[in-house]
């Protein structure tokens, strides 16, 4: 490891300062994709989108999170029309979670926003800036997925 203990600290006190920051963005995405939509229900909606369909357990299993918790959000979810059930075809004791036409068009909206966004921000950046930087967040990500397995 490179860099005084000093320098470690500073740049540990950014990294978590900023880190808080983009928290704070996401949840205001989420906040414009529907005004009751917390950041843990948009990401769940986008988990089922992406995954294609869910059971709430796997849900709870990615994300850590205690069932209750999930199926309180997957509650608000369904109320909004966002997210729907299906029984699963193998096994019809099983409910999978999809995202309503009305969930996949509000995601896309938001996606496209974001993607926009993210356009701007880093605009300026060149490519090798921008290729280091995803490879940054895929690795520090990685370490937080193998810390809690």
């Amino acid at each position: 490891m490179s860099g005084t203990p000093g320098e470690r600290e500073e740049s540990l006190d950014v990294i978590q300062r900023e880190l808080t920051a983009f928290a704070r963005r996401a949840r205001a995405a989420a906040a414009r994709l529907h005004p009751e939509l917390p950041l843990v229900s948009y990401t769940l909606l986008a988990h089922i989108d992406d995954q294609q369909g869910c059971r709430a357990t796997d849900l709870a299993a990615h994300y850590m999170l205690d069932k209750s918790t999930v199926s309180r959000q997957i509650g608000a979810l369904e109320k909004l029309g966002l997210v729907e059930r299906h029984p699963d075809p193998d096994d019809h004791r099983i409910q999978v979670l999809h995202p309503t036409e009305a969930g996949t068009q509000a995601l896309a909206a938001t996606q496209a926003s974001r993607r926009a966004a993210y356009q701007e921000r880093l605009a300026d950046w060149t490519a090798d800036d921008l290729s280091r930087f995803a490879a940054y967040l895929l690795r520090y990500n990685a370490t937080g997925d193998a810390a809690r397995s």
